[in-house]
């Protein structure tokens, strides 16, 4: 077996990596050692390695500024139409290699820290991941941010800089504990604060009614400062920008009113309005009705639109002088992309600045309004669909009350503000995010609402970015990618089509088994320092990584599992196909059922891995902590991805597009995206199994009975009396008890309805792994069906299909290089 590339070695035998010139190295050092003096005010003497990072980060940075302020000059110069990516969430991970992949600056920086004596993957060890999102929707606002500056978009995200990402999961006794996520802690290289954009917020308060209009008076004030941070495009010299907002408390917060002697306390208070800021709600697919929720909401809708009406007013770079004061070209210089119902308030904020403010007509208000706005729906599930209490608003937002009575024009059967009809009747388009998801939201949750307005309704199929999901993560696969087809995949991903013609091509094959090998080998080097478990890595690599829910049925892997672990215990001497099983993901932390599942897992990990019969053929890991570092590890050493969602109730997925591209092979049913990838690969190349939606809304129907299962299904009924029966859990027989009474009496996702399909089709993955070559050749066709699921192509499509703009492959020209 060949040992892992050092990334020396790597580094020189790869291309996608950028060009290392000596005079670059040389500048490099320069700077490097001038931050290391200037910036962070040390000398190698006393330097830690996280000032080393900081040095580093400092350098690479320098490189983005010239690029960075030319991109948003020709902005102003221009004046194109502005894309405004309105998010609560961007799950950003780690800065620093991205950036340097997309400056084309790796090689150099390898180069320049090897002759420094330093190792790059140490101090890229250093960096906190950015984890401002809970999974899905936040990364996926990451790879879209990445594609508009790749596609050359004049584009911004906004959301809010919490001080507390998504929280540290450490596993204690088999329990999931959260820490919070203190990412600030040593600063933040990447942002820069932009106090001199700061804006008021208003909350509370009361409305008063005069015949020139509406005041929104007696208000709270929380003032919302800026930060940006840099969003490099790949290899074009764009540099387009993030702006998240900060909550700050006025100068005057509370001082006016203090008596003598409460000066103090008035000064400590302060961190009230400042709470907004303070922390990500942990929550996937689930909504909590929260005043401060809500705030978040208010706070980071407000903030934008301030700012996004300031740039429409003042067209040309470096005037402040406002130059347009028609607001019927809005539309047509603006359009403001809602990712999700979170930042549904942008609709009656807009209204209330266009009327009360501009003194426009309501009618013309309206129409400029839903001409601006787009809605992105990332959910069927009931619970996750944020409908507020008329009160809350009455109380926070008085004024938006009155707008949305106004847009709904019947308050009286209004008792919950549903955020969804707020973002379906003010938008211009609204769509889901896999083809199946879109055609669900037609046929049932918006049923009324597509009936009404059809061409309303489309469908915008997720996405990944390349860069990081390929390039950054699994350089070794890029380059022998590279080497057959060239290096353009990177910004066409459609052009791994032509891998097909390599399908039968042996040393091909060789070679796209060694490079999953190798992460193999390197990421089972990371599970050994981590879970002091001795890993197989001849092992099938079997993945599910998301978050912790029962529509995710982490609870079917388990059984598998189980299953598994029973038939080898039955037959010792059969030649089984060996399995490492590695299940990770964060559960919030008020969701019991997900907090038990987790529990199980650790406890199954913990009968399965010290069973001597079984040895190194199955073993189970809970993955601790999975985050977007985790996964830039794990993706590219999986060969199974477990996407395993009862059909209909998963959006679209990202991660299973993400292994896909990186050579494993799915075992899913026809949910989300699945579907579109199954047809991209053939589904030869893919294990389908499980019911159909047509089956689950059959079986709703007539009713899901899990007895009739568990009484007809020996192995299901062994593993289920094992869970029950403390198997598991000897210290504690009966800790299960709640996971067992849920399968057997009201498991919404029916668990046991698709047992024995996944147990065959586990049994099909098993035979097809013992057959290398066969396995590799769908590993190539999956690779070379993965163009379709490139956020480029996503991108494109909402530019040119909701947006109005073109998306462009041109360059901007570069700055004159850093001396």
């Amino acid at each position: 077996m060949s040992k892992p590339l050092s990334d020396h070695d790597r580094k020189k035998q790869i291309s996608v990596k950028g060009l290392a010139g000596v005079e670059n190295v040389a500048d490099l050092k320069k700077n490097y050692n001038r931050h290391l003096h200037f910036t962070l005010v040390k000398d190698r003497n006393v330097s830690t390695k996280r000032d080393y990072y900081f040095a580093l980060a400092h350098t690479v940075r320098d490189h983005l500024v010239g690029r960075w302020i030319r991109t948003q000059q020709s902005y102003y110069e221009k004046d194109p139409k502005r894309v405004y990516y309105l998010s609560l969430e961007f799950y950003m991970g780690r800065t620093l290699q991205n950036t340097m992949v997309n400056l084309a600056l790796e090689n150099a920086c390898d180069e320049a820290m090897y002759q420094l004596g330093l190792d790059m993957e140490e101090l890229q060890e250093m960096e906190e991941d950015a984890g401002l999102g809970n999974g899905g929707l936040g990364r996926l606002a990451a790879c879209f941010l990445d594609s508009m500056a790749s596609l050359g978009l004049a584009a911004y995200g906004y959301g809010i800089r919490y001080e507390f990402g998504i929280f540290n999961q450490k596993i204690s006794s088999g329990w999931q504990v959260e820490e919070a996520d203190d990412w600030l802690r040593y600063g933040n290289p990447w942002e820069k604060a932009r106090p001199e954009y700061m804006r008021p917020v208003h909350f509370y308060g009361r409305t008063e009614h005069h015949p020139d209009g509406v005041k929104w008076v007696d208000t709270q004030v929380v003032l919302a400062l800026p930060y940006d941070t840099p969003v490099p495009g790949y290899r074009n010299n764009i540099v387009n920008t993030m702006r998240l907002w900060s909550a700050k408390a006025p100068c005057e917060f509370n001082l006016k009113d203090f008596n003598v002697g409460g000066y103090i306390q008035a000064v400590l208070d302060r961190n009230l309005a400042e709470n907004i800021s303070r922390v990500l709600y942990p929550n996937d697919n689930f909504f909590e009705g929260k005043e401060l929720r809500l705030k978040q909401e208010y706070f980071v809708v407000a903030a934008t639109l301030q700012d996004i009406i300031r740039r429409f007013k003042a067209s040309k770079f470096g005037s402040r002088d406002i130059v347009r004061t028609d607001f019927s070209t809005l539309p047509d210089k603006v359009a403001i992309q809602l990712n999700d119902t979170h930042p549904a308030l942008a609709i009656p904020e807009l209204m209330r600045v266009l009327i009360d403010e501009e003194k426009l007509p309501w009618d013309k208000a309206w129409d400029i309004c839903i001409k601006t706005c787009a809605y992105t729906n990332h959910t069927v599930l009931p619970e996750a669909l944020e409908r507020w209490p008329i009160d809350l608003f009455q109380t926070l937002l008085p004024r938006h009350l009155e707008i949305i009575y106004e847009i709904n024009r019947n308050p009286f059967c209004l008792l919950l503000v549903n955020m969804a009809h707020l973002c379906i009747v003010g938008s211009h388009a609204v769509n889901g995010v896999a083809r199946i998801h879109s055609d669900i939201l037609k046929a049932t949750v918006f049923k009324d609402f597509y009936e009404m307005d059809p061409h309303k309704f489309q469908n915008k199929t997720n996405g990944i970015t390349p860069r990081r999901w390929l390039v950054m993560c699994n350089p070794g696969l890029a380059e022998v990618i590279a080497e057959r087809i060239g290096e353009d995949f990177i910004r066409d991903l459609d052009q791994l089509k032509k891998l097909r013609d390599f399908v039968n091509d042996e040393a091909f094959i060789r070679d796209i088994a060694k490079v999953k090998q190798e992460n193999k080998m390197k990421f089972a080097v990371h599970l050994e320092e981590h879970y002091k478990v001795k890993i197989n890595p001849n092992s099938m690599f079997d993945i599910q990584v998301k978050r912790i829910h029962e529509y995710k049925r982490q609870l079917l892997n388990c059984l598998h599992i189980i299953t598994f672990y029973n038939r080898i215990k039955k037959e010792p001497n059969k030649q089984w196909t060996p399995r490492t099983i590695m299940i990770g993901g964060k559960a919030a932390p008020g969701y019991h059922t997900a907090k038990m599942i987790i529990r199980l897992i650790t406890a199954i990990g913990e009968v399965v891995n010290n069973d001597p019969v079984v040895g190194d053929r199955l073993k189970v890991i809970f993955l601790e902590n999975y985050k977007v570092t985790l996964a830039e590890k794990a993706i590219p050493a999986a060969d199974l991805s477990e996407q395993i969602s009862t059909a209909g109730t998963e959006a679209s997925g990202t991660g299973n597009m993400k292994f896909m591209l990186n050579g494993a092979l799915t075992i899913g049913t026809m949910d989300g995206a699945n579907v579109e990838m199954a047809e991209e690969a053939g589904e030869d190349n893919f294990f389908i199994f499980g019911m159909r939606v047509e089956d689950v809304d059959a079986m709703d129907a007539k009713g899901y009975n899990a007895s009739e299962y568990y009484n007809h299904m020996p192995e299901l009924k062994q593993a289920i009396d094992q869970i029950a029966g403390g198997f598991f859990s000897p210290k504690q027989p009966d800790l299960f008890k709640d996971i067992v009474n849920m399968l057997m009496h009201h498991d919404r996702f029916k668990v046991f309805a698709d047992y024995q399909d996944y147990i065959k089709c586990q049994e099909k993955v098993s035979a097809l792994y013992k057959k290398p070559k066969e396995w590799t050749k769908k590993v190539i066709l999956n690779i070379a069906g993965s163009g379709k699921f490139s956020s480029d192509r996503t991108i494109s499509q909402y530019a040119r299909e909701i947006w109005g703009v073109e998306p462009t492959l041109e360059k901007l020209a570069a700055p004159d290089d850093l001396k």
